[in-house]
């Protein structure tokens, strides 16, 4: 009876001993495999699970050595049980597979895919031996916070955000569809571009002379341009001095000067290399909607307009209802020419 009863306590310890060793392996594949970064992102999304697996992810090497003295030593007391049961070569086999299977294999195999789901509800088992080691480990996760320093926080490039957009978008599970990738990548991408890549090259831009009438012929080029705003230039395409509103033109008398038209003035120089991001900016701080491009030497190159930065954003081209035509240069390339054989 003595020895049955014997046999069962060491079956017992050896059970437990295996679920702990499933455990601290499972956890250590699970907590540790989760970025702090990816925490904090599903914490701000509203994720509670997430929130307290953050608790005690956050001091990683005080996690880790925590869960590897724990995995150490059951592992050690699951070998000394086993070998007291079985002998030589049959101990160290029947040993290997148990750890290997159940305390390794399967457990890391089930929680690196559901780490978060299943882990919350372990959070207070791993505070209670956080608390047992401490005495060991905090000692032990100081030194390698010395040593190695903290652990960094993960910081993806914009290329390599813009590839987890396309995984995302090529997912069957994701909630992003093809429009929202248009518009994620187009966002990632156009503060890396300048003016000079979006603008209105000053040969085809549609503009008009101050001292220019508004007769039939220009009004009509101007209707079907399907631009809402104009540069002015005084003598010289170079000199723009204001922006005409289309809207101005309402009711107004043919055969009036462009002069005599009110125009707006909020119309600023922005250097061809001005990134976009800043543009946008500008654009917002001045309430503005275009702006003239120069070089370095303040010489004209075109034009910008906050609807090629919405295009841009976008990927797409923006048709609205006085829009005619798809490609507006190659259009005022057209305007230009026919304006200069009448």
């Amino acid at each position: 009876m003595a020895s049955l009863s014997v046999n069962n306590m060491s079956y017992l310890i050896i059970t437990i001993s295996i679920l702990l060793s499933a455990f601290f392996s499972a956890i250590t594949i699970g907590f540790l495999g989760l970025k702090k970064t990816e925490l904090q992102s599903k914490i701000k999304s509203g994720n509670k699970k997430a929130q307290k697996i953050y608790d005690v992810r956050k001091n990683g090497n005080l996690l880790l050595i925590t869960l590897l003295l724990g995995n150490v030593l059951i592992n050690s007391i699951l070998s000394v049980f086993l070998n007291s049961m079985f002998s030589g070569v049959i101990a160290v086999a029947v040993s290997t597979a148990l750890i290997v299977t159940f305390g390794e294999i399967l457990p890391q195999a089930i929680f690196y895919r559901h780490a978060i789901k299943l882990g919350s509800g372990l959070v207070p088992l791993v505070r209670f031996f956080i608390f047992i080691f401490y005495p060991l480990a905090w000692p032990l996760s100081k030194i390698l916070d010395i040593v190695l320093g903290e652990e960094e926080e993960t910081i993806w490039s914009k290329r390599e955000m813009k590839e987890m957009i396309k995984i995302h978008e090529d997912s069957e599970d994701s909630e992003i569809d093809r429009d929202e990738e248009k518009i994620l990548l187009g966002a990632l991408s156009f503060s890396d571009k300048r003016v000079k890549e979006i603008m209105t090259p000053k040969n085809v831009v549609f503009s008009l002379e101050e001292s220019e009438k508004l007769n039939e012929n220009i009004l009509n080029e101007i209707k079907y341009s399907g631009f809402s705003r104009i540069p002015v230039y005084s003598e010289e395409k170079d000199n723009i001095v204001a922006v005409l509103n289309v809207k101005s033109l309402i009711n107004l008398p043919q055969n009036k000067k462009v002069s005599d038209v009110h125009l707006e003035e909020k119309i600023f120089e922005i250097d061809e290399d001005t990134k976009l991001d800043i543009l946008l900016n500008i654009f917002i701080q001045r309430k503005s909607h275009i702006a003239y491009v120069v070089d370095d030497y303040k010489t004209f190159l075109g034009v910008v307009t906050m609807e090629d930065l919405l295009e841009e954003i976008l990927k797409m081209e923006i048709m609205d209802e006085t829009d005619k035509h798809r490609d507006m240069r190659q259009y005022s390339r057209s305007l230009q020419s026919r304006r200069k054989k009448n």
